[in-house]
This record gives structure tokens, sequence and C-alpha cells, in this order.
């Protein structure tokens, strides 16, 4: 039983990732879509393959997740905490998707791993959720936004002389690159999450020892799942993030992929802080928009994606709490 528990906890994780995937695939690749840089087809492959090679790139996201928000339950009850951890996320994900709201997979994760823990008895690490979650969680808008401005203006400055329509080619061609980066970010976050949690039920299992290597096939399976559920692409949020925000041109959509990859990056090999894809480049396309001018952008879905940042986590770790209430009658 313990074996199978462990085998399906990993597979709902596994699944988690893949819904990741593809509820997360609009941030890597919706501005350049809508600015016609690439076409969808092409975005998605070049996403799915860029979030495979950034799940390689480190592992310390991994390792805050499996081991910096909650102590590390044990036995039976702690891989129910964990399976009702991901069907919270997965649920808020799935609500989410549906009504082509960008939230974040990322606080979902956390907010059903505090729902369940809180549930199943386990203490949570406060201190832990506090410093690598609510904080960089309010913060990372903030620097996309600013930074968004300010990258913005400063290309603006710098191609005043230039002619409009060489520029805005220029432009679409830079934006396969900064495209990439994003995506490479986007597997470098969302990939490593994943693992902390496949860490942490074979933690639990008695597999391997808190604080080893993250095994290799922990690593590829969930880049495997991400770069799947990438390819099989987000069409409604894409539509949110792409052109309900605001209508971007080439310069702009190269402005806010620059910009949110570069505060991935930062958060990850920095300050090992699990931040979300969906809230960066979102508030960067806030950003750029507003260089325009203050009303270029639409505040009032602004407002509702902000609004769906705020309830991500309550609501994960509600439906997680009630989850794990039915593991328990159905198991216990």
């Amino acid at each position: 039983m313990d074996t199978l528990a462990l085998v399906v906890t990993i597979g709902v994780a596994l699944f988690f990732t893949y819904t990741n995937g593809f509820h997360d695939s609009a941030n890597a690749i919706a501005t350049s879509v809508s600015t016609r840089a690439l076409t969808p087809r092409a975005a998605l492959a070049m996403a799915a393959v860029m979030n495979l090679a950034g799940a390689f790139m480190g592992s310390g996201v991994a390792k805050t997740v499996s081991e910096g928000l909650i102590e590390t339950p044990t036995g039976r009850s702690g891989m129910g905490i964990l399976f009702a951890a991901l069907v919270g996320a997965i649920v808020w994900n799935l609500i989410t998707w549906y009504f082509g709201l960008p939230s974040s997979s990322s606080h979902a994760l956390f907010g059903g791993m505090v729902g369940a823990a809180l549930a199943g008895g386990t203490v949570v690490i406060w201190s832990g959720v506090v410093d690598k979650i609510i904080i960089p969680m309010f913060l990372s808008p903030v620097v996309g936004l600013l930074l968004g401005y300010l990258v913005m203006v400063a290309i603006m400055w710098m191609f005043r002389k230039a002619n409009p329509h060489r520029a805005k080619r220029g432009f679409r061609i830079a934006q396969t690159v900064s495209a990439a980066g994003m995506a490479l970010g986007h597997g470098l976050q969302d990939a490593q999450k994943t693992m902390g949690i496949v860490v942490l039920a074979l933690t639990i299992a008695d597999v391997q020892e808190q604080g080893d290597a993250i095994p290799l096939w922990v690593k590829f399976a969930c880049a495997a799942m991400l770069s799947l559920g990438t390819y099989a692409g987000g069409w409604r949020i894409m539509r949110t993030l792409g052109r309900r925000i605001i209508e971007l041109d080439p310069p702009q959509g190269f402005a806010a992929e620059t910009t949110a990859a570069s505060v991935m990056y930062t958060a990850s090999f920095m300050f090992h802080a699990p931040i979300s894809t969906t809230h960066v480049i979102t508030s960067a396309i806030m950003g750029v928009g507003a260089t325009k001018r203050v009303n270029a952008v639409r505040w009032g879905v602004a407002k509702n994606i902000i609004m769906g940042w705020f309830i991500t986590m309550p609501a994960a770790a509600l439906v997680a709490a009630a989850s794990y209430g039915i593991v328990l009658l159905a198991f216990g």
C-alpha cells in the first residue's frame, strides 16, 4: 500500500506539472504570438524545448519547496497530505484555465501544501512561507512593473530616430530570443517546484534521505511533463495576456519578455525563491504598456487578474484541506 501511495502521489504530481505546462504556456509565448513574431505552433514547440532545458539548470527552488515550507510529514498521512495538496492545486489550475484567468500555478501548489498540512496536523514553517512565498509574491510583480516600464522607456529612447517599420521587423526577430529566454526561465522555475514535491514524496517513503541530490529520473520526468503540457497549449489564457491587457507591438513584447526572464533568473539563482511566472510577465506587460499612456492598459482586466492572485493561495488551500478530509475518510 505504501508503494502504491508513493506511485499514485508521484503520478498526480506529474499530472499537476502537465496542467502547469498548458496553464502557463501563455506566460512564455503570448506576447510573441500576439505581435506575430512567432506562429502559435512554432512558439509552443520552442517553449516546450526551452522548458525541458531550463529544468536541468538548477535545484535551489526545488530545495525550497521540499524543505522550506512544511515539516516533512511521515507515513501514510504524510503521503495523503502531499496528495491532497496536489489535488487542490490541480483543481484551481483547471478552474482558472477554464475562465481564462492567468492565476499562478505556483501559488496554487503552495496554497495546497499549506492547506493540506494544516488539515493533516503537520507543522507549517511560516517563516519560510513568508520569506520564500509571500514576500516574493508581492515584490516580484512590483519589480516586473517598474522594470518593464524602465526597459521600454530605454528602448524608446535608444530607437527614437530609427525607422518605425524597420525597428518593428528587428524586434520581431529579437522576440524569438526573448521568448526563448522566458520559456527557459519558466522551466527553471516551474519544473523545479514539482521536483521538490516528488523529492518530498520519496523522503516520506524512505526511498531517499532529506537533502540528497534530486535523482536524474525525477528531473527528466518533471521536465518532460511540463514540456508536454506546454506544447498542448493554453489558448484561453494566451488571449488574456496577449491582447486583453493591452495590444502589444514587437518592441513592447520584447521589453516585457526580457524583463520577466531577468526577474525569474535573479529569483532562481540568487535567492532560490519560487516566484510566479504568471505574476512577473503580467506585471511586465502592464509596465511596458503604461509607457504608451496610462489608460492604454485595460486596468479593469488587470484588476480581475490581480484579484485572482490574492485568492489563489487560500482557494487552493481550502480545496486541499477538503481533499485531505476525503482521503482520511476513504483510507484512514
